[in-house]
């Protein structure tokens, strides 16, 4: 089946929503593997959430705005799933083992929705929402803001060679710069003395990263396990991953 023909194929399943295969011309995504992509799906859904649960708090528009761009990626990704799944599909027994990656990818799918949902809320007067700051307080991991002093080890590295999230249970939602707000940010961006970050994670964990992070704690770099896995196909990847999910 060529690619022309999936686009096709996919376009007759989402009936109006796109008239002509010609109308979809990103494929950015559909070169990584599937292991890839639903990771890719998984992470973007959860930053979504959490962003979306911040713009409420910090009463945010720009944080709203990130989530609904992140549906339009959110898209992509789904898009792309099914197109690996449809390429590589050729007996019932294919069919029967990716399908199980259009399940898991659709649930990512349904959480990303919701996330564009919880924004909707922003609309509402600030005295009609009061509930949000108590429903979020009761949460296991709560999103909080911290800021980054001149004499903390965690200056001057990438978010990548601190490994917060490794380090601390906490995963950096933004971060605000001289730039401005980084939503999302690549492990590439370099944290600077004055840069506000907005995390979500457990409350020990935020107390040693403010900790860290105020320069009253030394930071603590974790080692970094270099090994990649081998390219695999679709099927293999698909009953590595249904294998997971039993275990």
């Amino acid at each position: 089946m060529t690619r022309r023909a999936v686009i096709a194929a996919w376009v007759s399943l989402r009936g109006s929503e796109m008239t002509d295969p010609e109308d979809y011309t990103n494929l950015d995504h559909v070169e990584m593997t599937v292991r890839e992509l639903l990771t890719e799906m998984k992470d973007t859904s959860e930053i979504m959430v959490d962003l979306a649960y911040a713009s409420l708090m910090y009463n945010s528009e720009d944080m709203a705005e990130k989530v609904q761009d992140l549906e339009e990626e959110m898209d992509n990704l789904k898009f792309a799933i099914r197109f690996k799944v449809l390429m590589s599909s050729r007996t019932k027994e294919d069919a029967k083992q990716l399908s199980g990656l259009l399940q898991v990818a659709s649930a990512a799918d349904k959480i990303s929705d919701a996330a564009g949902d919880i924004v909707e809320l922003l609309k509402m007067p600030l005295e009609k929402r009061p509930f949000i700051s108590a429903m979020l307080y009761e949460s296991d991991e709560k999103i909080r803001a911290t800021k980054i002093s001149a004499s903390s080890e965690m200056v001057g590295y990438t978010i990548e060679k601190l490994g917060v999230e490794a380090s601390t249970g906490c995963r950096i939602i933004a971060v605000k710069n001289r730039q401005g707000w980084i939503y999302d940010p690549e492990s590439e961006i370099k944290l600077r003395a004055g840069d506000d970050i907005i995390v979500r994670g457990t409350e020990d964990g935020f107390k040693r990263l403010t900790g860290c992070a105020s320069g009253k704690l030394p930071w603590e770099f974790p080692e970094i396990d270099d090994d990649e896995d081998e390219d695999s196909s679709p099927q293999e990847e698909a009953a590595s991953i249904i294998e997971e999910e039993d275990e």
